[in-house]
C-alpha cells in the first residue's frame, strides 16, 4: 500500500525518526491548510491531494497534519498561489499554468503546447534541472514547489460543432488553460479560463463553444459529452500536465529537515498515484462515453500544423521580450529536444510496433 511505502521511506530518510516514538514526539505539532484548484469530485486529482495529506500524517504519527480543502472552501481556485504567497495558507494544490496571467513562464511547469510528454516532464523535474528552475522562478512568489501529480497526455476537448479547417477556430469560445489559449487566440479563437466546476453549465447554455479539461476519466464525471458531442484528440495543449504542491517559502524554511523530507516523499507518492489512476481509468471511461454518443474525432492535420507554427513562433517572441521566460525556455528547449531524440530511438519504435500489432488484433 502507498501509505506503508511512504512511512517506511520517511523513517529511513529521516534518520530513524519514525522508528523511535520519543523522537517523533520531540518534533513540533503542526496543522497546515492546503486549498486545491481542483474539484473534490475528480478522484484522481483529489485522491492525489488526499493521499499527500494522509502520508504526511502517517509518516509523522500525526504530529504534522495538512487539511485539504476544495476550491472555494477557503480560497477561490485561481487564487491559491496568492494565498500561499501572502501566508494566508501554508500550501496549495494546483497547476502552475493557471497563473500565466501573472507571467507566461508559469506554463513551463505544467505543460506547454507541443511540449514534453509525461515521462519527459518527470525526467526534467526530477533529474534534468526542472525543479531547480521552478524553485528559482517561484522566488518572487514566496513559494517552494513539490511535483505531486500528472494527468498524462490529455485529450483535445469537447466541441459543440465539428472542426474541418483552421477557419472553424475563428470566433470559437474555448475554455482552455495555459499558453494554449494564447496560441489559439493567434488563430482567431476566443479563449477563456474557467474552474472545473463551472465548465458544464457554460457549455450547456452556450456561453462557450468548447472546453478541454484533462481526459476521459475526469471528462466523463463532468458530463461534457452530454452537451458537446465532438471529442477531439490529441491534446496538443498538454502532452503531460504536472500538478504541484506549492509551499510558502518561510513555512518551508521553518520546518525540521525530517518534515521537509516527509513532504518531498509524500508529494512523490502523490505524483505516482495520480498518473497511475488516470492510466488505469481512462480506457474504460473513453469506451463508456463513446457508447453514450461521444464522437471521438482527430484534429485535422491543418489545425495541428497551424497550432504548431503559432506555438513555436510565440515562444521565440516571448523569449526575446521576457528575460524570465527566456531563462527557462532555453534549458527547457534543449532538454525537450534530447528527450524526443532518445524517445524516437527506443520508446517510439517499441510503441509503434506494439500498437500496430494490437490494432490488427
Amino acid at each position: 500500500m502507498p501509505s506503508r511505502r511512504i512511512a517506511a521511506a520517511a523513517a529511513v530518510a529521516a534518520g530513524g525518526l519514525l522508528a523511535a516514538p520519543a523522537l517523533v514526539s520531540a518534533q513540533p505539532a503542526l496543522v497546515w491548510r492546503m486549498p486545491s484548484s481542483f474539484p473534490k469530485t475528480l478522484e484522481a486529482l483529489s485522491g492525489g491531494a488526499a493521499l499527500f495529506c494522509r502520508m504526511v500524517g502517517e509518516a509523522t504519527d500525526n504530529r504534522f497534519q495538512i487539511r485539504y480543502s476544495g476550491p472555494g472552501e477557503v480560497v477561490p481556485p485561481f487564487q491559491v498561489l496568492d494565498a500561499v504567497q501572502n501566508g494566508t495558507v501554508e500550501c496549495c494544490h494546483t497547476a502552475a499554468f493557471y497563473f500565466t496571467g501573472k507571467e507566461p513562464g508559469f506554463a513551463f511547469f505544467t505543460g506547454m503546447p507541443f511540449g514534453m510528454n509525461t515521462r519527459h516532464l518527470n525526467a526534467w523535474m526530477y533529474a534534468g534541472g526542472g525543479a531547480e528552475l521552478m524553485a528559482e522562478f517561484l522566488e518572487p512568489y514566496n513559494a517552494v514547489p513539490l511535483a505531486a501529480g500528472n494527468t498524462s497526455a490529455q485529450m483535445g476537448g469537447f466541441f459543440r460543432r465539428e472542426l474541418r479547417s483552421v477557419e472553424d477556430l475563428r470566433g470559437l469560445k474555448f475554455r482552455i488553460s495555459g499558453l494554449a489559449g494564447s496560441v489559439l487566440q493567434r488563430l482567431g479563437t476566443v479563449p477563456t479560463q474557467l474552474p472545473g466546476g463551472e465548465i458544464y453549465a457554460a457549455l450547456e447554455r452556450g456561453a462557450i463553444d468548447a472546453a478541454e479539461w484533462t481526459g476521459p476519466y475526469d471528462d466523463e464525471k463532468l458530463g461534457f459529452h452530454r452537451v458537446a458531442p465532438f471529442y477531439y484528440y490529441p491534446g496538443f495543449m498538454e502532452g503531460g500536465a504536472l500538478i504541484h504542491v506549492l509551499v510558502n517559502r518561510e513555512r518551508w524554511a521553518g520546518l525540521p529537515k525530517a518534515y521537509q523530507t516527509v513532504l518531498r516523499l509524500a508529494a512523490a507518492e502523490a505524483n505516482h498515484y495520480t498518473l497511475a489512476k488516470y492510466d488505469a481509468e481512462n480506457p474504460a471511461a473513453l469506451r463508456r462515453m463513446v457508447a453514450q454518443g461521444a464522437k471521438l474525432t482527430a484534429f485535422p492535420r491543418e489545425i495541428l500544423d497551424a497550432c504548431w507554427r503559432e506555438a513555436f513562433a510565440m515562444y521565440e517572441e516571448m523569449a526575446k521580450q521576457n528575460p524570465r521566460f527566456a531563462r527557462v525556455h532555453a534549458p527547457w528547449s534543449a532538454f525537450r529536444a534530447e528527450q524526443i531524440a532518445w524517445s524516437r530511438v527506443c520508446e517510439f519504435g517499441f510503441d509503434s510496433y506494439v500498437y500496430a500489432k494490437q490494432g490488427r488484433g
